[in-house]
């Protein structure tokens, strides 16, 4: 069993850690005695912890702060006063607050504050045994021993089978009973009318050689073996009859218990609301000229905005206007810039006289073919006056 006043060392770390394990088991029955479902875990909204749940590492940021949260409660049901820690707070201040109300009740710590940041391990596990210790003592609760229940030897009980009378046989001997009834009635009827016909008052008659103070002393003798053995049937109601009884008393208490509880809620939350509105009427009534005030600077800001939009749009009309122009600006400078290097540049006028240079090859070829067709024109005006001629003498010639 893990003691909470036990020093946890260093020097062999399997022992501790299955110390640890022990310790968690022990302090969640204790947090269990302690109600701190109810009471914690469902303010802060969170899972209920299992019997591990600081001795392995899951998530250290929730873990840690669920130990900060649970330590402070623990605190809280000492009758100590302590700040109710946050999630995002220092972890070394919060850690500092849970131990030194540990020394103030004696409490020996031997362990540097490192070991808590992580919210899990066996340092958890003691800080948390001590307080929830200290919790139970403060409420005055005591650990017992254990009581075991004596065990009742069943005693059978014997009976013989002569006397043993199942259900269904006394059943069908308590028709056979009515219907005997009913014969004998039937014929004391019949008896007694008779008697009384003949004028005489017959009682009935059990027979001459029957001794009646023998039959009752055998009948005393018989009676107790006369037990009738009823077979239990789970499914017929009387068999729960008193069970049911003892379940509807039980939820009866329950339920008065129970209605107190809700009653005494139900006034504190009333009270509650009626301070909640109260509290909500005079921080309306002395915020309102406040909110006056805020309203009126919204309609201005408005205004402003609306203002700046309008100027806003001249400055981006202006704006593009003046890109125009600088690219208008941009292609001229170009343009000169261009212009300025074809003028100080001699490339031009080398091009200029390569340019002249085939210009003038060109001239001669074209002299060239212009003679040759000369030539050849010439050629062919002479052959045709040669011809000419040669024809102009046949004719003449023939003419003669």
């Amino acid at each position: 069993m893990f003691r909470p006043d036990e020093k946890i060392t260093s020097d062999n770390e399997e022992e501790n850690k299955y110390i640890a394990y022990a310790g968690m088991e022990d302090l969640l029955e204790k947090l269990k005695i302690l109600n701190y479902e109810s009471e914690l875990i469902n303010n802060l909204k969170m899972k209920p912890i299992h019997k591990y749940y600081f001795v392995t590492s899951k998530n250290p940021g929730e873990q840690f702060y669920l130990f900060a949260s649970i330590a402070a409660w623990l605190i809280k049901k000492s009758e100590q006063s302590i700040e109710i820690p946050q999630e995002y707070d220092d972890p070394n201040i919060t850690i500092t607050n849970i131990l030194d109300k540990l020394r103030e009740n004696n409490v020996a710590i031997d362990f540097p504050l490192s070991k808590l940041k992580q919210g899990v391990g066996e340092h958890v596990v003691f800080v948390l045994n001590t307080l929830a210790d200290k919790a139970l003592s403060y409420t005055g609760f005591e650990w017992k021993k254990p009581k075991t229940p004596e065990e009742k030897d069943n005693e059978a009980e014997i009976i013989d089978d002569e006397c043993e009378i199942m259900l269904d046989r006394v059943e069908e001997e308590m028709l056979a009973a009515y219907t005997d009834d009913s014969e004998e009635e039937n014929i004391f009827s019949t008896n007694n009318m008779n008697g009384t016909k003949n004028g005489h008052n017959h009682e009935f008659d059990v027979g001459e050689n029957v001794d009646i103070e023998a039959w009752k002393l055998e009948l005393e003798r018989v009676l107790p073996y006369l037990k009738v053995a009823i077979k239990n049937d789970n499914r017929d109601w009387r068999a729960h009859f008193e069970q049911m009884k003892s379940y509807r008393a039980n939820n009866d208490s329950s339920l008065n218990f129970t209605k107190t509880h809700l009653d005494k809620l139900h006034k504190d939350i009333l009270a509650n609301l009626e301070k909640i509105s109260n509290r909500e009427r005079y921080l309306n009534k002395e915020l309102e000229p406040i909110l006056d005030e805020y309203r009126l600077l919204q309609d201005q800001l408005s205004k402003v905005k609306e203002n700046y939009q309008n100027i806003n749009g001249g400055v981006m009309e202006r704006t593009r206007h003046l890109a125009n122009l600088s690219d208008r600006i941009d292609t001229l400078v170009q343009q000169m810039e261009e212009r300025g290097s074809s003028m100080t540049d001699g490339t031009p006028l080398v091009n200029i006289k390569k340019a002249t240079t085939r210009i003038k090859t060109e001239i001669s070829e074209m002299d060239v073919r212009i003679a040759v067709l000369d030539c050849v024109l010439l050629q062919s005006k002479m052959k045709e006056k040669t011809l000419l001629e040669h024809d102009l003498y046949k004719s003449t010639k023939y003419s003669k």
